[in-house]
């Protein structure tokens, strides 16, 4: 009995395995060091050639709102959502808006890949329509799901590590590049941050609400509570972590590719930029391999983001949150939500022939802010009034992280708000007939 019982207490402890720096990594594995990269042309258009300071902006506001992340960790280690946290601390009815602009969110991700996968493509192939290079990845990505196929973190580490050593290859042709430009004078060095002549905080606020992809993932740190040591410390350190390791990588990637590429309003395909930067500095051999690379890392992207929305969906589903019948079924035979990842693969598919991949992004976040503003919203009711703490280290970060994020999100197109708007109306309509909103607040002991 001892004997077993110490088995038990082992077998429970080899849970919690993961340490700070396997938090770090995972959460930089996630978002991928070339986030930054399939954003790159759409935010300088956007912004007026101010990438770097629409990245820099966007890490402020995901570092505070990495910390109300961490903070809610500490109190839920087992949610690890931002539909359990605001469920919990907030209001279910809250929650449940929440999930539903999550949905939003992991619904519009396969889109936005099936776009930029589409133009990369052509970039190769520039006589194969548009639309036919639509419908074979948002079919491939639908048939890979229904044959169960996933990504491994082993697959991922391996990506990651290859893009690493591409990013690598893309500052050393850089550097070189730059070192012979005799024209780069004090302005130009600081151009990238601030430019006098096309500086206006509108452009640069519609500039961040795009930006804000480069970060999308990190709050997937805050689902590994269960198994990380010591989750009330590493998780919020892992999370503030991520986001100045992506920011302070995403920065200097675009700032580069900036004094490379100043002409923001010139692109070959604006949604491609950024392999052009890496053709100018590198020939053919960069702007092949780069646009191989972030081709290959976008179609993982998306058929794991479509596998994601499909158990979203499928979780909404089992709790009749949207019609249980359809969304709840899961295939007998591959195990697979077939019904969730053949509407995911359709609506990916309708959608990138419908709107541009800016669009998408914009639409894409306008449920990610929701999120974060839930969390940021959590994280101050549950430390500064159910429990009172006094200390402004407590109530500013949630304040502040709440106040940039509805900054930015204010900032999206006026299609995305509409569109946005219309989705958040319909759940509300539905939540509303399935009586969700009249579920009492789930009473936690302090």
């Amino acid at each position: 009995m001892p004997d077993t019982m110490s088995s038990a207490a082992q077998a429970a402890n080899l849970r919690r395995s993961l340490t700070l720096r396997d938090l770090v990594l995972y959460g930089i594995i996630i978002i991928q060091p070339t986030a930054p990269m399939p954003v790159f042309g759409v935010v300088s258009q956007t912004a007026r050639g101010h990438v770097v300071t629409a990245i820099l902006i966007a890490m402020v506001a995901m570092l505070f709102t990495a910390v109300s992340y961490g903070r809610m960790a500490r109190v839920f280690p087992s949610a690890g959502s931002a539909y359990a946290y605001v469920s919990h601390s907030l209001h279910p009815s809250l929650g449940y808006l929440t999930g539903w602009s999550v949905a939003l969110d992991y619904m519009i991700n396969p889109v936005i890949c099936t776009i930029w996968c589409s133009k990369a493509t052509q970039n190769f192939f520039p006589f194969l329509p548009f639309w036919l290079l639509a419908i074979f990845f948002a079919s491939l990505f639908t048939l890979l799901n229904l044959r169960g196929i996933e990504t491994s973190a082993r697959i991922n580490m391996s990506i990651a590590i290859g893009m690493g050593l591409i990013v690598l290859a893309f500052f050393g042709f850089a550097a070189h590049f730059l070192l012979q430009q005799p024209t780069l004078s004090v302005a130009a060095l600081t151009r990238p941050f601030y430019d006098p002549a096309s500086f206006h905080m509108s452009f640069v606020g519609s500039g961040i609400a795009i930006a804000m992809l480069t970060y999308i993932g990190f709050d997937s740190v805050s689902t590994l509570s269960e198994e990380v040591e010591n989750p009330k410390r590493n998780i919020m350190l892992a999370t503030v972590l991520v986001c100045l390791i992506t920011g302070v990588l995403a920065s200097l990637e675009v700032y580069i590719a900036q004094l490379i590429w100043p002409d923001y309003a010139h692109y070959p395909d604006v949604d491609t930029a950024f392999v052009y930067v890496a053709q100018r500095v590198g020939g053919n051999f960069l702007f092949i391999l780069m646009n191989f690379c972030l081709l290959v890392a976008t179609v993982g992207s998306g058929f794991t983001s479509q596998l994601a929305a499909a158990r979203l969906l499928l979780g909404m589903g089992r709790e009749n949150a949207i019609p249980r019948r359809f969304f709840a079924a899961v295939d007998t035979k591959t195990r697979i939500p077939r019904n969730n990842v053949l509407f995911c693969g359709v609506l990916a598919l309708v959608a990138a022939l419908s709107i541009s991949y800016a669009q998408g992004a914009e639409l894409l976040n306008f449920g990610a802010f929701i999120a974060f503003m839930g969390v940021n919203a959590a994280a101050f009711w549950e430390y500064s009034v159910r429990r009172q703490m006094k200390s402004w280290s407590y109530r500013l970060p949630p304040i502040l992280g709440f106040l940039v994020c509805l900054f930015i999100w204010l900032q999206l197109g006026t299609t995305a708000k509409i569109a946005g708007t219309v989705w958040l109306t319909i759940g509300m309509l539905y939540g509303w007939q399935r009586g969700i909103f009249k579920r009492k607040p789930v009473q936690e002991n302090i």
